[in-house]
């Protein structure tokens, strides 16, 4: 499974949700953040490693993909992958086995394996900087998650399920939002997604005395994404820095 997602906070609540309601939710999940390791580290944090393999190397471990065997295996930023880390993976798929680091003998692993990226990995594939062979072995099923101000008809849902987490945790008697304040919360662009919804819905909640929230409980930004074009003819650094200000 692929899912191409663009500023979006939500992959990992959608990928337990894809996980929760599959055949194997009694088994494990496993996350696996490319974004934040380290290329050197890439290859011992997927297959593991023996003993012995390396200088800090005292005991055996097993790699996420042993680990996650049985279950799901979720690999975030996926374009962030060297090349031959990317055709690694695509032998370790197309074998369904692993060979931890430093052994000789592989292991037979079964997971379903989950991969997000917020990149075009598409335009990747044309720049040559992601192999075509592993994202058409990986893209079996493909989701795009457009951002929320593209899908208003989850505003609603969201908006109600955080009004009621924020409700119970400030322990407010809130039992609604008004006609108003929903129509106010469809039309704004919410550039911070589903994560902004969430922190408006709680400053409203805390903010509010009545038992409905209005639609001036939401102080929503009104700040344009737009960036203003500035010329720059002088090179007194002074008068540039007036400008920009």
């Amino acid at each position: 499974i692929f899912i191409i997602i663009k500023k979006e906070k939500m992959k990992r609540l959608l990928v337990r949700s894809l996980h929760l309601y599959s055949i194997k939710k009694a088994a494990v999940i496993i996350s696996v953040g490319l974004d934040s390791t380290a290329e050197t580290l890439v290859d011992i944090e997927l297959f593991g490693h023996i003993k012995g393999s390396f200088t800090d190397a005292k005991k055996d471990k097993p790699g996420r993909f042993e680990i996650a065997s049985g279950g799901t295996l979720f690999l975030d930023e996926i374009g962030n992958l060297s090349l031959p880390m990317q055709a690694k993976l695509l032998t370790v798929l197309e074998r369904r086995e692993i060979t931890r680091v430093g052994a000789n003998k592989p292991n037979p692993i079964d997971v379903r394996l989950i991969c997000a990226t917020n990149n075009n990995i598409h335009q990747m594939v044309q720049d040559e900087s992601f192999r075509q062979d592993l994202l058409y072995r990986n893209n079996t099923v493909e989701i795009h998650l457009p951002q929320l101000r593209e899908r208003i008809s989850d505003i609603p849902l969201l908006a109600e399920h955080f009004l009621g987490v924020y409700a119970k945790k400030y322990r407010k008697k809130i039992k609604g939002i008004s006609a108003e304040a929903m129509k106010k919360l469809n039309h704004y662009q919410w550039p911070g997604n589903v994560r902004e919804l969430q922190h408006a819905l709680e400053r409203a909640v805390i903010m509010s005395d009545s038992d409905t929230l209005q639609d001036d409980d939401f102080l929503l930004s009104t700040r344009s994404d737009k960036v203003a074009e500035i010329e720059i003819d002088t090179y007194n650094l002074e008068e540039v820095e007036k400008n920009i200000i």
